[in-house]
């Protein structure tokens, strides 16, 4: 595909048909006043988000009550320019990807909520093994392109801003539960209320399941997460000429789920796709995540706001895990067992515990961490405006401190008549006994003007990142530092970037852009940032009652990095590699249409959204990790499919709300290369219907009831970090919302 010809054709038929709609009347809601927009949020709302000089997409609180998800991965699909690869089907660690960006753990884009980085050690370990449970949030916002250089610190793909419930307005409370297929159970409940100077907001919500795999001795495969959240607001009287406020947020989840790393040979998945191998029986993540945050908002006029919030995330995890197998004193990596059982059978005989083995055959890592992330930052947005032009200057500022610390050990196991027993004991800090840090000052400054119809937002970023490693060896588990290793790398750049948006008429609009793209390396001395150059031209537009936005981008890598992480097949060292340069260009598609549009009492609204993704190593080079492996000339990234859909439809009544979404992922490979996907050596693609309807009782009571896998299609999503894993099955969930 030429992407020059397509960005032209983009421009060309903007025009056109912009010239077609010359004469029709203006949608006045393109007459709006500009308004400062809460740090919490990047849009705020749809009007917003089809306003920007970049591509982006708002999930509103309508939109997700519509299929009461509570997997990211199946909220994220009607986004176009998301490529995502499951893992545990149910969406516990995502592993996402905008615009091809590196998926494993959605290490190389910036998550935040409510504006806040949220991944447990951002700059020194971004790979996300927590992410924030998506069915207590009120909307989601996808950024991606020219106008997204706000956020960071990854500028390539893009940001996502999970919004958590907002204090509401009046006092008003919800309670919902869910019951279905595999003891899934959901219980949700939140209340809060504002006052003249006073506002609050309490939530619960716990989700729990027995999983969809199924061990030999039959043991739960699922898992039990629990959230909390609480916020405060105190605000000045509506009347005070300086409006101020102090919001407090407190936030703290645990999680215990009996997942593992370990997946399936390809026979044994084609023969048994939900079964787990018995020397996965005592594997086991638990993980609890606090989060404080104070915000204070300066309101000197509705034209000049300053925001500043301090945050504290911490987050402790012990994901403990089968990692090698040893026959013979020769051990071996999961990986390499699951996906050459032929190459090891005596190895593999003891993975699936067809055989006795001897003392420590399976040696189980305790990958104990515990992560901190804490900064302040401060936002100030100012406008004015004059004759037919409008003026918007936004400064960000944040120094932000964050640390992984590793304290790991290796048990030993045997496995007797498919049992496990414990037969040595690792000592605590002798695999792993490091601390990486990173501090880092970032700033930003966009300029927005807005002349006539035509919008442009000028705009830089600062990145200023010191990152360390402390390694105080196998044999210092006190960390005295006798033996202690040091590095250091430094980075200091600036990220530059220009949009724009030209509205023909009420109808039509040309955005597009150019900006560069940056993700932080590793700690080891000299290694060189990943570095891009991003270009995209888009249009919105309304055909006769036919919504739609359509992009082309091109992101023009010189410096591609990798990371050695154990999710992937590699060793989990998370030391960051070159991978050279790379060219990643598509094209993205979005329609709405509701069929019953001058209908009063139903609404059919019809969605489509289209990704293509075409990706191209410009150089070769060789590689330990898992998800690249050997890399020549030519080949297309891995995990990043070519083509993916998704389309949905519904019958909306006031009385009740009925949905298909349809999901096709396109084939991907496993490894880079270029010859045809199949079973053996990739994923294949699929296509999922999942159903959800509501039955509203009243205003105050509802039934809901969701189908995920409506035809229980069995299909792979991965094969990493050690084997294929499937897809979830079919699954019948029924519930009850109460609203106050």
């Amino acid at each position: 595909m030429n992407i020059k010809t397509t960005l032209l054709a983009l421009l060309f038929a903007s025009i056109t048909f912009a010239q077609e709609k010359a004469n029709k009347p203006k949608d006045s809601i393109q007459k709006l006043d500009q308004v400062l927009i809460s740090t919490k949020v990047i849009f705020g709302n749809k009007y917003e988000a089809k306003n920007r000089t970049g591509s982006s997409y708002y999930i509103s609180p309508e939109e997700l009550a519509k299929f009461n998800y509570t997997d990211i991965n199946r909220v994220l699909r009607s986004v176009p320019g998301v490529n995502i690869y499951e893992e545990d089907g149910f969406g516990l660690r995502p592993n996402i990807s905008l615009r091809g960006t590196s998926p494993e753990r959605s290490a190389k884009i910036s998550i935040m909520e409510d504006g806040i980085l949220i991944a447990p050690a951002p700059y020194s370990a971004p790979a996300a093994y927590y992410f924030p449970s998506v069915a207590r949030m009120q909307a989601v916002e996808i950024l991606k392109g020219s106008s997204q250089i706000q956020y960071g610190p990854f500028t390539t793909g893009g940001a996502i801003n999970l919004v958590s419930t907002q204090i509401p307005n009046t006092f008003q409370g919800a309670l919902k539960a869910s019951y279905g297929s595999f003891n899934t159970g959901q219980i949700h409940a939140k209340i809060g209320d504002s006052r003249t100077n006073l506002g609050y907001s309490i939530e619960f919500l716990n989700f729990n399941s027995d999983g969809f795999k199924n061990l030999p001795d039959g043991s739960n495969t699922g898992f039990d997460k629990n959230d909390v959240v609480a916020k405060f607001r105190l605000n000045s009287n509506p009347d005070a000429t300086i409006k101020q406020a102090v919001n407090f947020k407190f936030q703290y989840s645990d999680e215990v789920s009996n997942e593992t790393y370990l997946g399936l040979s390809q026979d044994d998945f084609a023969s048994n796709p939900f079964s787990r191998y018995a020397s996965s029986q005592d594997d086991k993540m638990t993980n609890d995540h606090i989060q404080f945050t104070v915000s204070h908002e300066l309101e000197f006029s509705k034209r000049f706001r300053i925001t500043t919030d301090a945050y504290y995330n911490g987050f402790s995890r012990n994901w403990y895990k089968l990692n090698d197998v040893v026959f013979n004193g020769d051990k071996v990596g999961i990986s390499s067992v699951v996906d050459s059982p032929e190459t090891y059978p005596n190895h593999f005989s003891v993975v699936n515990g067809s055989v006795n083995s001897n003392a420590d055959a399976l040696i189980l890592k305790a990958n104990n961490r515990r992560y901190k992330a804490q900064g302040i930052q401060t936002k100030l947005d100012f406008h004015w405006s004059g004759t037919n032009v409008f003026h918007d200057l936004e400064i960000g500022l944040r120094y932000h401190y964050d640390e992984e610390d590793r304290y790991q050990w290796k048990d030993g196991y045997n496995i007797v008549n498919g049992e496990m027993n414990l037969t040595s004991n690792g000592a605590p800090g002798s695999d792993a006994n490091r601390i990486s840090s990173a501090n880092a000052f970032a700033g930003s400054i966009l300029y927005k003007l807005k002349y006539n119809k035509l919008t442009l937002t000028p705009g830089i970023r600062y990145e200023n990142i010191v990152l360390n490693r402390e390694d105080f060896g196998n044999d210092d588990p006190n960390r005295t530092g006798r033996n202690i290793s040091e590095r250091e790398n430094k980075v200091d750049i600036f990220i530059p970037g220009i949009g724009f948006n030209y509205k023909f008429n009420a109808y039509t609009s040309l955005y597009g852009g150019v900006h560069k793209g940056f993700s932080p390396p590793g700690n080891s001395p000299d290694q060189e940032s990943e570095e891009s150059i991003n270009y995209e031209l888009g249009s919105r537009f309304n055909f006769k009652g036919i919504r739609g936005d359509v992009v082309a981008f091109y992101n023009d890598y010189s410096n591609l990095l990798g990371s050695d992480l154990a999710a992937t097949g590699g060793t989990g060292s998370l030391d960051q590699f070159n991978a050279g340069e790379v060219a990643v260009k598509g094209i993205e598609l979005l329609l709405n249409y509701n069929l019953l549009e001058k209908n009063i009492r139903f609404n059919l609204p019809l969605t489509f959204g289209y990704t293509y993704t075409d990706t191209e190593f410009l150089n070769s080079f060789g590689s330990d990790d898992g998800l690249w492996g050997e890399v020549t000339e030519g080949d297309e990234l891995p995990y990043i499919a070519k083509h993916q859909f998704n389309t949905s439809i519904g019958l909306e009544h006031k009385s009740f709300e009925l949905f298909v979404n349809g999901r096709f992922n396109g084939a991907f490979r496993t490894l880079a290369g270029t010859e045809d996907i199949t079973n053996e050596n990739g994923v294949v693609s699929n296509f999922i219907l999942d159903f959800s309807g509501k039955y509203h009782f009243n205003k105050h009571v509802s039934l809901t009831g969701n189908v995920i896998n409506l035809l229980d299609e069995t299909y792979a999503v991965s094969r990493v970090p050690a084997g294929l894993r499937p897809g979830h099955p079919f699954g019948a969930y029924a519930g009850l919302e109460f609203r106050f």
